[in-house]
């Protein structure tokens, strides 16, 4: 019976051994398992953030800088010397009004010598429409007097011819009453009745008669000969008054063109001296303040860069004239769809940095800007105050203020992950391991964005991957 006890003495350390290295494996595998678990814990809390519901305050922040609404560099249209300038930097002036004269003497001489030009050929286009007036009337009447002559030649000739064939037939009468008497004093005569002398006397009567029937008929044929003559005489001279009448007519209006184009052509003369003249007096072109001033009294001035409003410019520009006052500032491209005309800005400038200044959009450029591959857009900004302020060329930063969004959903930006093209959030599995998930994205605002689809508020977002993820995505 001792046997036996003897060995079971001898296994009893063997199986405590056993049951001591079963209970440490146990404590070790258990405190691994916690180890691990708080591990993993840890590391899920520091990677990732909660998506947080907020009501989001929409405000852009840029840089820009004071200018001008209207600038412009004033030059003259021509070369010429500065004879006086009647403005100094910061007047104000109006437009039209008088900046500066240039050299304009012989300018001058030019105008008067265009207005004597002018006044010569007006008097000599009166002269010459009179004239011509004139010498048409003549032959108007010179015709009109032709055609009453030949009026009066028709109507009088055949009237001459009646009236000395009645002269012819009364004379034939007579000299057949005077023959007759003739006859019967003849043989009174040689009854010696009567004398000599009365029968002589008798004689020349009949003599007389006859001979006056001569005349008569001389005349007779005299009217029928130059009677025609004389009508196509007239008739000729009618033709003649007639054409001398259509070819002043026609040549009329030629003269009076030439004359009138060398009319034209002075006024033209003297309308292009008056400008250039006018243009030698510098005006201000519209309402503003003389910002800077290039030019003294003296100075030779060129026109090669007027309304110039570059630097180099200023060489040969009298002065630089501006008006009214805006902000003009650089948006990026990210931000450029949340603004638009009449919007909110507040405008702090650098010479004013505990002053808020109030503004609005005025203009957003429709085309962008690229510097050291940067694209923003130009926004110009309306002053609604400060414009007794301010001054051009001042920097300011501007906040454009936007609507407000209520209960947005909001993660950190560094939270957007894209996969493929795709925009989308990191969030954690049931083994707490990234798992992407597309979301829409909606404003960013600096270090946060809006989600509007994709997530829950209070859900867990990585904000950074863990170091295992991150090497594959290296990969």
């Amino acid at each position: 019976m001792k046997l036996p006890l003897n060995r079971q003495s001898k296994r009893s350390p063997v199986i405590t051994t056993g049951l001591v290295a079963l209970c440490l494996a146990l404590i070790g595998f258990t405190t691994y398992s916690l180890v691990r678990n708080s591990r993993s814990q840890v590391d899920i809390e520091a990677l990732t953030v909660p998506v947080t519901e907020e009501d989001l305050n929409v405000e852009i922040e840029a840089s820009g800088r004071v200018e001008p609404i209207k600038s412009v560099n004033v030059s003259p249209k021509e070369p010429a010397r500065l004879v006086k300038l009647f403005v100094e930097q910061g007047d104000r002036v109006d437009a039209g009004q008088t900046l500066a004269i240039m050299e304009n003497a012989e300018l001058a001489n030019q105008t008067s010598q265009a207005t004597a030009e002018l006044k010569q050929n007006r008097a000599s286009l009166a002269e010459g429409k009179a004239k011509i007036d004139a010498e048409i009337a003549q032959a108007q009447a010179r015709l009109r007097q032709a055609e009453a002559r030949l009026q009066q030649a028709q109507n009088r000739i055949p009237k001459d011819i009646e009236q000395t064939q009645a002269q012819i037939d009364a004379a034939k009468s007579r000299l057949r009453l005077v023959q007759q008497r003739v006859e019967r004093n003849e043989y009174l005569l040689q009854e010696g009745a009567i004398t000599q002398d009365a029968f002589d006397e008798v004689s020349n009567d009949y003599q007389n008669a006859k001979s006056s029937i001569d005349e008569l008929r001389q005349r007779l044929d005299q009217l029928r000969t130059t009677g025609n003559s004389e009508v196509e005489q007239i008739k000729a001279e009618i033709n003649e008054a007639r054409i001398a009448l259509e070819q002043r007519q026609t040549t009329a209006p030629d003269e009076i063109a030439a004359l009138e184009a060398s009319l034209e052509q002075a006024e033209v003369s003297l309308e292009r001296a008056e400008i250039q003249y006018a243009d030698s007096i510098v005006k201000a072109p519209f309402d503003g303040i003389v910002t800077q001033r290039y030019a003294v009294e003296g100075s030779f001035v060129a026109p090669s860069t007027s309304g110039s409003s570059t630097a180099s410019a200023s060489a040969t520009s009298i002065l630089a004239l501006a008006q009214g006052l805006e902000v003009v500032a650089q948006v990026t491209e990210l931000d450029i769809g949340q603004l638009q005309p009449g919007q909110q800005v507040l405008i702090i400038a650098d010479a004013y940095p505990d002053r808020v200044f109030d503004g609005e959009i005025k203009r957003v450029a429709p085309e962008a800007v690229i510097e050291e591959n940067v694209t923003s857009f130009e926004v110009r900004i309306k002053l609604l105050t400060g414009q007794d302020l301010l001054r051009s060329k001042m920097n300011v930063d501007v906040t454009f203020v936007g609507q407000e969004l209520s209960d947005s959903l909001v993660v950190p930006t560094v939270a957007i992950f894209t996969e493929d093209g795709e925009q989308g959030v990191m969030i954690p599995d049931e083994n707490n391991k990234p798992q992407f998930t597309p979301v829409k994205v909606g404003l960013y605002l600096g270090d946060r964005t809006q989600i509007i689809e994709g997530v829950e508020a209070d859900q867990r977002v990585f904000i950074d991957l863990p170091e295992d993820r991150r090497r594959r995505q290296e990969d």
